[in-house]
Formats: C-alpha cells, structure tokens, sequence
C-alpha cells in the first residue's frame, strides 16, 4: 500500500484561494481514502484535525494553526457511477462534478460549475448558485470519523438550510464522498448552461484577484453585496486587501495581503451594514487559527 506525504509547518497560504495566512503544525497529504482513513486512526484523540480542499471557503489567521490538516484535493480525488447514482469523493472539484455529469448525458448538477471548491466543502455549507444547492442533488454520502471509521448516511440523517448543515448525531464526522442522484437528460443544452453560467460568473465576480468567494450569507430577500455597497464600502482599501470594486461580496487579495488585512475589511463590513442598516451578516467563509 502507499503512503502519503507528512510535513511540518506548512504555509496554508499555498492551499487557500486568497493566498493568505500562517503554517499549520503538521500536514498530511493521502494518497486516497483508505490511506486517509488509516492516518486518522492513528493520531491522537485530542490533535486538532482540519480538511481541507481547495481552501476555497478558508481564511487561516497569520499566526497559523496547530494540530493537523489533511489535503484531500488530489487524493479523494474518485468519480464513478454507482448504479442509477454519480459516486464522486470529497476532493472533487465541485466544477469537475458538473462538466462529467453533463459529458454522460445527466442533467441537474450544472450549477456545480459555479461552485469554486471541492465536492467536500460543497456538502459541508451546502453550498449554492444560479438556483441551486448541493444538497437538492444528494442522495447519500459516506462519511468518516476521528477513528477512521466510514459511515453511510443520507439527507434525512441532517438538519439542512441554506449554507447550512448539521449533523443530527453529536459525533465529529467528515465528508468523504456522496452520492448524487441526477436525471438522464440532454448533455449538450447542460454543457450549453454551463458555459452561460461561466460566463455570467466572469462578468459579476473579480477572478483575476485571489478571493474566497462571497464572504457572507445572503439575508433574506436580500443581497449581502448590495448592503455592503450601499454603505459605500465598495474598494475600500485595508493593507493588500480590498472588498471589490467589482462585486462587494468578495475580498479580494491585492498582492502581499495578511490574513490580519482581510479579516479587518471582513469586521468592518459586518459593523458597517450592522450599523448603518441594522442587519447582522453572517459569515459564510470560515476563519481558523491565532492571530499573528
């Protein structure tokens, strides 16, 4: 059997898409699930344990973390038919999800184009666009515990909202792969929206910038970008960091910005609409770790 790669002080800011932030303790690279089962199993009870895909959805603060991550892009990395289902693991790029259903000719999974990380952190925040969501698609997953453990579960096992996911067990569980359950359809009128959707995504949202997507939650009935705009927040500046001029959901890293200047502009958004329009915005991206 292979074995994956073990290092220490690894600089997150090579594994998160705003290309910020400190070192984590120790990382782990699998080579695929039963290899990142059998290491979990092996590290004690108490380590403090991350996933991470794409870094996507991630903000580690500058004095980095401790404990351990686990990589599981380019490890979970399986997608296969199961049947009358689409078996893809948690490393899948959510947009690689999209484009292999549509080439086998399902329909019902393109607005996975639009999603920037893995199949995991899709599952994980129930994450959405262009009208819908991950767990609208879902027909079981596998999971996997501190132990090593793989489970089988399916929807009815959570408590699902939007850009939310709970466990109705208390017991500490990552996703490992899904399920998704999709209808035969037309793959070239799926490939044709997929490339729409890439496209309205390019004009609205500043890709040319390192960014973690939308920073947070729409209210309802609202846009988070529109109250954070109309506060007249839009380009302001904090270090390498600025929320975008072009979409004022997303911050954007400049070139040289901290995790410490990005969080500030974070705070300073949440304040600002909290303020200003009395609504308290939720954060949808995830900050770990010690400030520096």
């Amino acid at each position: 059997m292979l074995w994956g790669e073990r290092r220490r002080n690894e600089p997150m800011a090579r594994h998160t898409s705003w290309r910020a932030g400190g070192s984590v303790d120790r990382a782990y690279f699998p080579v695929d699930l039963e290899d990142m089962r059998l290491f979990m199993a092996s590290l004690p009870a108490d380590e403090p344990l991350y996933l991470v895909g794409l870094g996507s959805n991630l903000l580690v603060r500058d004095g980095g973390l401790r404990g351990t991550v686990i990589f599981t892009h380019g490890a979970l990395k399986e997608i296969r038919f199961e049947g009358n289902a689409l078996y893809a693991e948690s490393g899948v790029p959510s947009p690689k999800l999209a484009r292999f259903a549509a080439l086998h000719e399902l329909v019902g999974a393109e607005f996975m184009a639009g999603i920037p990380g893995t199949v995991g952190g899709a599952l994980a925040m129930n994450a959405g666009c262009y009208g819908g969501e991950a767990w609208g698609i879902v027909e079981s997953v596998t999971t996997l515990d501190r132990k090593g453990q793989l489970r089988q579960r399916t929807p009815a096992n959570y408590e699902i909202g939007y850009r939310r996911v709970v466990l109705l067990e208390r017991v500490e569980e990552w996703f490992a792969a899904a399920r998704f359950r999709l209808q035969q359809g037309d793959g070239g009128k799926s490939r044709a929206t997929i490339k729409q959707l890439l496209e309205r995504r390019i004009a609205a949202q500043p890709l040319n910038l390192p960014n973690a997507g939308s920073v947070f939650r729409n209210p309802p009935n609202d846009y988070a970008a529109r109250m954070i705009e109309a506060c007249g927040l839009k380009g302001r500046v904090q270090g390498g960091a600025m929320i975008s001029g072009k979409h004022a959901n997303f911050i954007v890293n400049t070139g040289g910005a901290t995790a410490a200047d990005i969080e500030a502009l974070i705070n300073l958004a949440h304040a600002t609409v909290k303020e200003k329009l009395g609504i308290d915005l939720e954060r949808e991206v995830r900050i770990v770790g010690e400030r520096a």
